[in-house]
């Protein structure tokens, strides 16, 4: 049907003109440098789209299509969901029809000739379109103010419009605020039209309005507008206004390069100088203009200064933008200022001089901000001077300076504006080093750099700038392309590089900056390996370390380079630092490690790790007759966990440091201690190793200490394979136990990464042949749960595989404790048979502080899963009660919200244990119902709550709703939960905790009546009596007198009062 129809064609046609569009601008967008290439093709373009357009039957969406299409041929050939497209270039065709050469009243022909229709004439109804779309939001706003500069400055319009038309712009702009959207809108389409009339308008014309406007503008305040699009408008009138004001003349003092004809330039290639034309044409002026950048304030110095007289123009208040005080956008206006009067011939070459060295800062210009850097509009504008100073002095003024502005042309970047006519080779780099080819920074400093470095002209300034300048960025890209660049270059001068630039980066390498360390070491090896490649000598290898020393001294933040550095400094020490084959230099070996060790004790982690790893990889010879005394002692020191410092990173590397050192000196039983791993240090050294396996430090990043566990489990692996090959007499019994039990606990724990490392090393070890490690507890027990045919199928990663092999290490009475612990950490795998163990071994585990919370977690699924039946039907269990004192002392003074959570739910656990260790239970949670955390609180009520539902016998049913009413609905302010507290002990049947206290207080009372009683006969004793009598009285009160009168209690007990 019909409306179908047009349905299906309007949907059609808007899926056809987003892709249309898009493919079309496309296009269209490759012509912006050269729109001409299009202008034999314009004709056919535009008769098919106004075709179109003008056909009565096309749709609407059709004919905005059209116009779509015109805006984007328009916006290549001239300038840049909705339809303002549309009307953007019908106002663009209006603003060309008003300018038909003959009168507009003409078009009107007689208004009045029929009566009673009243039609407005031609030229109020143009003005009222153009008033119209001055207020929209659109582009249109922008051909509304061209269509007003071409109709307003009409002679006929002129003369009856141009009065009204400004009176209703002032007006509109006195009237419109810039704190409103519409008012700023407004205000930009008024000061549009106003910039376009007085630019397109004779002087004369707008003369007698100009300080109408001044004033205006003056009391409106647009250059105090917080919009930044406003104050450039607002400077746009104002420098129209003041060159309206200004005489139309151009300035006799300006300097003139003279003819600018090619032709005349090669006839005549021997002419140079000046060349004064007293007679200017005009039409030159307008042709500079096509290469004028956008009218901001560059503008407005260039052309206002061009009518002013020659004492008027101080460019040492321009030179002023440019200090390091001011911001980029002083620095950018600047360089566009200068440029501007370069191009119209106001800054005579007289002020080159001073302008130059100002321009070669500019063209350098980096401020970092932040995770950038600011700039890249300075060294633009920097470009654009040169540019403009290239075309608009004669070369013999600017000889002086080339030298100069050449090198620093050599910045990748800043060549995509390099005049080609003015420098050496100027047209041979552009044609290589086009706007396009430095784009990509790997092609600009990998092979444009190369080629333009080729002009010996550019070699060493190129390579100066990337040592002074590059090397040291702030940002790591740049700093590693310019040391391959440097690498690149150095064929071309390698006798350069070798006696020159390798010194300075060494002194750079030592240095206070980071960056500018980290690009010189790069650049040292770059260099280095290019002049190996091309055979060139280099004289300057004995600094080389240096290098060594920055690597772990200061330059040990950047981690990637420790590795390579630890080789690098083995090679080192083999190739210059030994004497004779395994006889090292004492005067270097003494000065390396005493350095190395004394940064060891470091406040800064990262050079204690790069220190450490350095030890580590010291040869065999550079550690002789010092290795107990000077590098394992501080090794383990750096191995010791301590209270206040971290240091996670630290201690992994020195134990990682503390193996490699044992394994290079090799063992021997009856050897020294300063010389090889023997019976006088292997226990100090399995000692340091075995007490990294306990670190268990947390801190924002997690379990740290995971990373000390690995290094050492990887250690002991390797120390143990080389005592076991070599004299196995030195393993004795306790440490191959304590070494086997500890990787048992990490074979046990959670983090999958861990516990699969610990897995490997522990099947290592144990189906070790060569060499056999010996004194491995039940060994042959260990074989049948970790048969060696079934070891290598064995996926430690997955839980389902490995924790069934762990828990049968449970039946093993040396390993029981240690694979508890890590099960208690993973909190899971644990079946009913361990029951029994965790009964026996509760005592110990709960005073280890790095598993205590898992613990807890742990225990609390225990009871969750009904697995200490066994013990439930007995009236205060010993384990119960055990249990409970633990739980309690475990969160004594504790303010750990993990810690208190976990014992609120085995509190809630051992409920279902029977006697009156249920009514103790219950007395410590009402405690907790009133702790000072609210999320403690909260916490409470919610387990207990859930308690009373599953345990239906610890309360009477006929206050159960009560009781539950009150846990769900207890505000839970300190204030207001003590009565509901007070309430729920009442309903529970526990004592209330004052009451507690207080009978616990009358009892100590009686007791020290008693003793005084007892007593009393006994001289010795009576004074000491009274002063505990009369201590107990005073602080009957203080909060703390429930710890004083329990110690009493417990001391009157074992001095049997009672009796």
């Amino acid at each position: 049907t019909a409306p179908n129809y047009v349905y299906d064609l309007k949907f059609g046609l808007s899926l056809l003109s987003e892709n249309y569009l898009c493919f079309a601008a496309v296009i269209m967008d490759r012509y912006q440098e050269q729109p001409h290439l299009l202008d034999s093709h314009l004709e056919w373009m535009l008769n098919m789209l106004l075709k179109l357009i003008r056909d009565e039957k096309s749709p609407p969406l059709l004919v905005h299509l059209g116009f779509k299409f015109l805006y984007i041929i328009s916006k290549v050939i001239f300038v840049e969901g909705t339809t303002w497209e549309t009307r953007y270039m019908l106002l663009l065709w209006l603003s060309m029809t008003c300018l038909i050469p003959f009168d507009l009243s003409r078009l009107d022909g007689h208004l009045n000739s029929e009566p009673g229709l009243n039609r407005e004439p031609i030229m109020d109804r143009i003005l009222a379109v153009a008033k119209t779309y001055l207020r929209v939001s659109d582009k249109s706003r922008d051909a509304a103010s061209v269509l007003v500069s071409k109709f307003v400055t009409r002679p006929d319009v002129k003369q009856k419009r141009l009065g009204d038309f400004l009176d209703w712009t002032l007006t509109t702009i006195s009237q419109a605020s810039d704190l409103t959207m519409e008012g700023t809108v407004t205000l930009d389409g008024a000061l549009q039209s106003l910039a376009q009339l007085f630019k397109h308008g004779k002087r004369e014309d707008f003369l007698q309005y100009a300080p109408t406007v001044l004033q205006c503008l003056d009391q409106k305040k647009i250059a105090e507008s917080s919009l930044a699009m406003l104050r450039k408008l607002g400077v746009k009138v104002v420098q129209r206004l003041g060159l309206t004001f200004l005489k139309p003349r151009l300035a006799k003092w300006r300097y003139q390069r003279g003819s600018r004809s090619l032709a005349v330039n090669l006839a005549q290639s021997t002419a140079a100088g000046k060349v004064l034309d007293a007679k200017p044409e005009l039409e030159s002026g307008s042709r500079e203009e096509d290469y004028d950048i956008p009218e901001e304030v560059e503008n407005v110095i260039g052309k206002c200064s061009s009518v002013l007289a020659h004492h008027f123009l101080h460019t040492s208040l321009l030179l002023s933008c440019f200090s390091f005080q001011e911001t980029d956008n002083a620095w950018h206006g600047g360089c566009l200022a200068l440029a501007e009067l370069g191009r119209r011939g106001l800054l005579l070459p007289s002020r080159l001089s001073d302008v130059v060295p100002v321009i070669l800062k500019a063209l350098t210009y980096d401020e970092k901000r932040g995770a950038c850097s600011l700039g890249s509009n300075v060294r633009d504008a920097a470009c654009y001077v040169c540019w403009a100073f290239a075309r608009a002095y004669d070369p013999s003024e600017l000889k002086p300076y080339v030298n100069q502005i050449k090198t620093s042309f050599t910045k990748p970047v800043s060549i995509k504006i390099l005049p080609g006519g003015t420098f050496p080779h100027g047209i041979d780099i552009l044609t290589a080093a086009d706007y396009f080819a430095v784009g990509n920074l790997n092609n600009c400093y990998l092979t444009i750099s190369v080629y333009i470095a080729g002009f010996e002209e550019y070699t060493k300034p190129m390579i100066d700038h990337l040592v002074s300048r590059k090397i040291n960025h702030w940002d790591g890209v740049i700093r590693d392309l310019a040391t391959k660049a440097l690498h690149n270059l150095t064929p071309q001068a390698p006798d350069y590089m070798a006696k020159t630039v390798v010194p300075q980066l060494l002194s750079m390498a030592t240095g206070m900056d980071l960056h500018g360390r980290h690009g010189a070491i790069l650049a040292c090896a770059e260099i280095t390996h290019a002049l190996y490649k091309v055979g060139a000598e280099i004289p300057v290898i004995s600094k080389a370390e240096v290098l060594i020393e920055l690597l772990f001294n200061h330059c040990v933040w950047i981690c990637s380079l420790q590795e390579a550095a630890v080789s690098a400094l083995a090679a080192l020490c083999e190739e210059y630092y030994q004497l004779q084959p395994g006889v090292a230099d004492t005067h270097m070996q003494e000065q390396l490690v005493s350095q190395y060790l004394a940064a060891l004790r470091s406040p800064e982690v990262l050079t204690r790790c790069g220190c450490a790893l350095a030890l580590g990889s010291l040869p065999r010879f550079m550690i002789h007759s010092k290795l107990q005394q000077v590098i394992l002692d501080s090794l383990q020191e750096a191995c010791r966990m301590t209270q206040k410092e971290g240091f996670a990173e630290a201690r992994r590397d020195a134990a990682t440091a503390m193996a490699r050192v044992c394994v290079t000196a090799g063992v021997c039983a009856q050897g020294s201690p300063d010389s090889a791993v023997c019976e006088k240090n292997v226990t100090a050294v399995y000692e340091a190793l075995l007490d990294c396996m306990n670190d268990y430090i947390t801190d924002s990043r997690g379990d740290v200490g995971a990373w000390v566990r690995a290094a050492a489990m990887t250690g002991l692996l390797d120390l143990t394979l080389q005592v076991a090959g070599s004299a196995p007499e030195l393993l004795s019994p306790a440490i191959c136990q304590r070494m086997m039990c500890c990787l048992a606990q990490q074979a046990a724990e959670k983090i999958d990464r861990y516990r699969a490392h610990a897995g490997s090393v522990f099947l290592q070890l144990l189906h070790s042949t060569q060499p056999v490690v010996p004194h491995i507890p039940h060994r042959e027990e260990l074989l049948s749960i970790f048969p060696p045919h079934s070891a290598e199928s064995l996926n430690w990663n997955a839980a389902s595989q490995a924790f069934p092999h762990v828990s049968q290490l449970l039946r093993l009475p040396v390993y029981q404790y240690h694979t508890l612990l890590g099960l208690a950490v993973s909190v899971g795998g644990l079946t009913e048979t361990t029951v029994g163990v965790i009964a026996q071994h509760t005592t110990t585990t709960c005073k280890v502080k790095a598993v205590s919370v898992p613990f807890l977690k742990m225990l609390d699924q225990i009871l969750a899963n009904s697995c200490f039946e066994l013990f439930v039907s007995v009236e205060n269990h010993p384990f119960c009660v055990e249990l409970l004192s633990l739980c309690k002392e475990e969160i004594k003074k504790s303010k750990d919200i993990q810690k208190l959570r976990s014992c609120v739910a085995v509190y809630c656990g051992l409920i279902l244990f029977q006697g009156d260790v249920r009514k103790k239970i219950l007395v410590q949670l009402m405690m907790l119902l009133c702790h000072p955390f609210p999320v403690i609180r909260k916490a409470t009520a919610s387990q207990v709550y859930e308690m009373l539902l599953t345990y239906d016998d610890v309360i009477d049913a006929a206050v159960l709703d009560d009781v539950m009413t009150v846990l769900s609905d207890t505000n839970c302010d300190l204030t207001t939960v003590r009565s509901h507290r007070n309430q729920l002990c009442d309903w529970l049947g526990v004592l209330r905790s004052l009451q507690y206290l207080s009978k616990l207080w009358m009892i100590t009372i009686c007791c020290v009546a008693i003793e005084r009683k007892t007593c009393f006969s006994k001289t010795g004793q009576d004074r000491a009596k009274n002063i505990q009598f009369n201590f107990l009285l005073k602080f009957f009160k203080v909060k703390r007198l429930f710890r004083v009168i329990s110690e009493y209690f417990y001391w009157s007990i074992h001095h049997e009062i009672f009796t």
